[in-house]
């Protein structure tokens, strides 16, 4: 049958649905506006015709790409999600008319500029260009698109003698893990268990926050991210000194990491998951104010390289490397991987925190202190 715009509750968004020349559709136009959704009609009924006569490179948009890159396993964070009235956002939602083949770079800089415009380059280049890339990359790959360099933003200044830009985003650089140590140490024991998980993984806080405990196989020191912000499956080696922290945690099943509350953590964007008022109280009792969540990434980085670790081993590490090799073997320990993790030193006073006796049953407490009862107001 022909396209035809519906609206499922009175001032709600229309969809279009129907069948063109045997491809149904069934989809949100984004919108309540009439004039706007029958334009729309019209243009998703011209593409399926050319799409059926020409081939899908030819009429595939980014949203198409987007919606089978997620449903590849990639991450639809920044790209498309729904706000809390349950309406669409996201970069893709914002392309979600252009054919892969129309996007150019200005297109792109433009929009960037437009959704984050007094954003720092390091911002705009994990919240826009990064996702961007990683479905024109997966679009590659299907043969939807040309492979193509895109141009991203400089994060950061080029020069030994640059001076340091003191506003610079916390997060941003890495930390001695001394200093890490002292700030993990002021945290309450379930973020301090994710902040020390992530400065002895090198993960993503959104890989740990996913990770489930069917998924961490100590023996083998190895566990495995279902879903990486590539889209791809990766391998992670566990250093020995999480051995015990994992096997507590993992007593209970599910995912590995929770609140105190014992509650999955959930990610919100531009918001650092549920970490922000456990990493101001930290800030606040150590003094400690230039760590967040991803200072972790950029320190197991730094030292990997420090401790003389092969660039393609530390690619591995921290889920850079891209070739169907490392991906095949996702599930297989991998004895270099593992060594180079159990490289990182730990100072004796991250050995000797108080919840790793039993990090299970320290989880569901707080720090006892009044910034504690503080925290508690604001989370």
């Amino acid at each position: 049958m022909p396209l035809k715009i519906i609206q499922r509750k009175s001032g709600g968004n229309f969809y279009i649905r129907g069948t063109v020349r045997g491809q149904g559709i069934f989809e949100s136009t984004g919108t309540s506006d009439p004039e706007a959704a029958e334009t729309l009609r019209i243009q998703t009924e011209a593409r399926l015709l050319n799409q059926s006569i020409f081939g899908r490179q030819s009429t595939i948009t980014f949203l198409e790409a987007t919606e089978a890159f997620v449903a590849a396993g990639g991450s639809p964070r920044f790209l498309f999600e729904l706000n809390a009235e349950g309406q669409p956002k996201g970069l893709a939602v914002h392309l979600r008319g252009s054919l892969l083949r129309t996007i150019k770079q200005s297109d792109i800089d433009k929009l960037a500029l437009k959704l984050y415009p007094h954003a720092l380059p390091e911002t705009r280049l994990r919240q826009f260009y990064a996702p961007f890339r990683a479905v024109w990359n997966y679009a590659a790959r299907q043969g939807w698109a040309e492979v193509r360099t895109w141009y991203v933003p400089k994060s950061r200044r080029k020069g030994t003698n640059t001076p340091s830009d003191s506003s610079r985003r916390a997060g941003s650089t890495a930390t001695s893990y001394e200093r890490a140590a002292a700030f993990v140490g002021a945290m309450s024991p379930a973020p301090a268990m994710v902040m020390t998980a992530l400065f002895y993984t090198g993960m993503r806080p959104v890989e740990l926050f996913a990770l489930e405990c069917a998924d961490v196989d100590l023996a083998q020191r190895w566990l495995v991210i279902r879903k990486s912000k590539t889209g791809e499956p990766r391998g992670v080696p566990v250093h020995d000194f999480l051995a015990r922290m994992f096997e507590s945690l993992c007593k209970r099943g599910g995912k590995v990491f929770r609140t105190h509350k014992g509650e999955p953590y959930r990610i919100l964007e531009n918001a650092g998951g549920q970490l922000n008022s456990a990493i101001a109280g930290a800030r606040r009792r150590s003094g400690i104010t230039e760590i967040s969540p991803y200072t972790a990434r950029h320190t197991v980085s730094t030292q990997l390289v420090v401790n003389g670790v092969h660039p393609y081993v530390k690619d591995q590490i921290l889920g850079h490397a891209v070739d169907d090799m490392s991906r095949r073997y996702t599930n297989v320990p991998q004895q270099p991987l593992i060594d180079a993790i159990n490289g990182i030193a730990v100072p004796e006073v991250w050995q000797k925190v108080e919840w790793l006796a039993d990090p299970l049953l320290w989880s569901g407490k707080l720090v006892n202190s009044q910034d504690a009862r503080r925290d508690r107001k604001r989370s």
